[in-house]
């Protein structure tokens, strides 16, 4: 009989449609996750309280419990602990070799030059006289980097030297890592890419656009667009470019997402993760191809069957609810989400009444989430709309 212990890591609200579809499958679930209000506790058969980056703490109690399989979703931070497992317990999924490479950004675009992946030209600095080096030889606009966070936090595009102290100070108070990176501003058009890649090859690819909220000194991502649609020549050259980073990595047996520029009939590769997207993107593909995603991903997690196949191609938009400003949820419209969920439209909120609504500053500022079938940017802007009606928000004075 298949051992159907299944250890996730992280108990935030982007692991918890992934509990819950391990319940619903019959694993028996072990959370694993720094002690806090984190919602996915409630979720779990059992529950570990240590840090998700505690490699050998966790492999100590995977071993003990004798999973059988290792998994998250929507986080860079707890790769590195899973490729350990895997390797140490003879697990299915991503390597400690490739988790590695994919956690640090650094690594990562060394990886990629080592096997041609196309990518912006860049350097590793450690103080700010090297970073204003670097940009001098890259040229302006430039973008300082953190290598080690996810969700755009940490990336400040700099346009002159000036901008650069102040870039550098914002990205080095949110890194543990003593060094940086600075890279050439591509001009194109971002999209994400969320692939599953198997035995070496990715069974799943597809592209898909980004809706964006747009700061002072950054963008967010806050939603994606399914699909998006690519010429033959660049749906090709994207293959290719996927084809290098497992080259590059040596990533197998695991969700891939991975955010590109597209110009003109090129892919220029920003950063890989040895995990699936967040921001609605493991609904997005189910809603998209008609495939249970979380699902799936645990089943190849467990070493079981697994099918990525598409059966379906329906287009589909998501993105999360969010404010520019803070106030407080007064009340939530159950009814209207009811009615919304009739139409096939999926929305939800992070917060219960009476919490403090935080304005939106990066991709962890969010207060719910809203996915349609929906080909039209204007229908998806009313229903946008709609599910932001759905909260009763009180302004701050």
């Amino acid at each position: 009989m298949k051992n159907r212990q299944m250890m996730i890591l992280g108990a935030g609200i982007y692991q918890v449609p992934l509990l819950k579809k391990a319940r619903e499958l019959g694993f028996h679930t072990i959370v694993v996750s720094c002690p806090g209000p984190y919602p996915g506790f409630s979720l779990a058969d059992e529950v570990l309280y240590l840090d998700t980056t505690d490699a050998e703490g966790i492999l100590a109690a995977a071993r003990e419990r004798g999973i059988g399989g290792i998994c998250t979703t929507g986080t860079d931070v707890a790769v590195r602990s899973i490729g350990l497992v895997n390797d140490e317990l003879g697990l299915s999924g991503i390597s400690g070799a490739a988790a590695r490479s994919l956690t640090d950004k650094s690594l990562m675009k060394k990886a990629f030059a080592g096997a041609g992946v196309r990518t912006a030209d860049f350097r590793k600095v450690f103080d700010l006289s090297e970073a204003k080096e670097a940009l001098r030889e890259l040229g302006a606009p430039c973008v300082v980097k953190v290598t080690d966070k996810s969700g755009s936090r940490g990336v400040i595009r700099v346009d002159s030297e000036e901008e650069l102290a102040e870039a550098y100070a914002a990205a080095r108070a949110v890194t543990g890592k003593p060094y940086l990176l600075v890279e050439k501003f591509i001009e194109g058009h971002e999209i994400g890419v969320d692939a599953f890649i198997c035995r070496g090859e990715a069974v799943l690819l597809l592209p898909h656009d980004k809706l964006m909220f747009h700061g002072a000194r950054t963008t967010v991502p806050v939603g994606h667009i399914f699909p998006y649609p690519m010429s033959a020549a660049l749906e090709a050259d994207l293959k290719e470019q996927v084809r290098r980073i497992i080259l590059a990595t040596g990533m197998d047996n695991c969700a891939m997402n991975m955010d590109a520029f597209v110009v003109g009939e090129k892919i220029y590769v920003i950063e890989a993760g040895g995990r699936c997207g967040a921001t609605c993107i493991p609904e997005l593909i189910s809603m998209y191809g008609g495939i249970d995603y979380y699902g799936q991903m645990l089943c190849a997690a467990a070493g079981e069957p697994s099918d990525f196949s598409l059966k379906t191609a329906v287009p589909c938009r998501a993105s999360l609810l969010y404010r520019e400003k803070p106030g407080r949820l007064a009340a939530i419209r159950e009814e209207k989400i009811a009615e919304m969920a009739e139409r096939g439209i999926q929305v939800s909120f992070d917060y219960a009444p009476g919490a403090r609504l935080p304005a939106m500053r990066d991709g962890t500022d969010r207060i719910g989430q809203v996915i349609a079938p929906c080909a039209d940017a204007a229908a998806f802007g009313e229903i946008f709309r709609e599910a932001m009606d759905c909260a009763v928000i009180e302004e701050e004075i």
